[in-house]
């Protein structure tokens, strides 16, 4: 089993978290030790225990273990706002070294680690890290969750592109339907499963929560579990 896969986006708000836990939930329903982790966090509350986010808590909270928060979300970041600039805001340097020894961390507890990004996928970390480097760091696969509302097509391809053309193995994408006005989501997915190089390993209709969309993600988690190949929907 991979020790987990790396969850990006086409872009911020179009349901990484969401895709996550449900993921969370599946792999636990079929007996695997799964954990979130959001390495990189801006839009922290102060809390009487520190800064905390609410993605990072969801995903805490969908986790079997339960690691430390200091784990799950080693940069929590007050500003709202991209990682590079909220980082700038209070003095702090983000680096790949406590991200992966946190990701270690996580590895020896449990069978498989979901590592969630930030924004889209050419979100940048800081100055001089992409969130190519964490994955290629980390040595995972990268499974892109595509926001299905209107102009999504050509985001989720150029992704695609980008993911691949920085040396990553895309391990297969996901449909989330962010828009429940957009009239055109079967017929967008079907575009991209013909136009995109990875097989789709699920889609989420729109509301809900993570508990039950995780039977639409069974097959992603299956993949996942079992990790030697990822099979497309029929």
């Amino acid at each position: 089993m991979s020790r987990g896969v790396f969850v990006t986006g086409t872009d911020t708000g179009i349901g990484k978290t969401m895709v996550t836990c449900a993921l969370l939930h599946a792999l636990r329903a079929r007996g695997v030790r799964a954990t979130g982790m959001k390495p990189v966090a801006s839009g922290c509350e102060r809390t009487p225990d520190g800064w905390r986010n609410d993605d990072a808590l969801r995903l805490l909270a969908a986790s079997e273990p339960r690691p430390d928060y200091a784990l799950v979300n080693p940069y929590a970041l007050p500003d709202p706002t991209a990682p590079e600039i909220a980082a700038r805001e209070v003095g702090v340097d983000i680096a790949l070294q406590p991200i992966e020894v946190a990701f270690d961390a996580l590895a020896a507890q449990a069978d498989c680690v979901l590592v969630e990004g930030v924004g889209g996928w050419a979100s940048p970390l800081s100055a001089d890290l992409d969130q190519a480097d964490l994955a290629r760091r980390l040595a995972l696969p990268v499974l892109l969750v595509v926001g299905l509302r209107l102009g999504c097509i050509s985001h989720a391809r150029l992704c695609a592109r980008a993911i691949r053309a920085d040396g990553m193995d895309l391990a297969g994408w996901i449909g989330s339907a962010v828009d429940p006005h957009f009239a055109h989501a079967a017929e967008t997915a079907a575009i991209l499963q013909r136009r995109i190089d990875a097989p789709l390993l699920g889609l989420l209709p729109h509301g809900g929560d993570a508990t039950e969309h995780s039977t639409h993600l069974d097959r992603a988690a299956a993949a996942i579990a079992d990790f030697r190949h990822m099979d497309p929907l029929d």
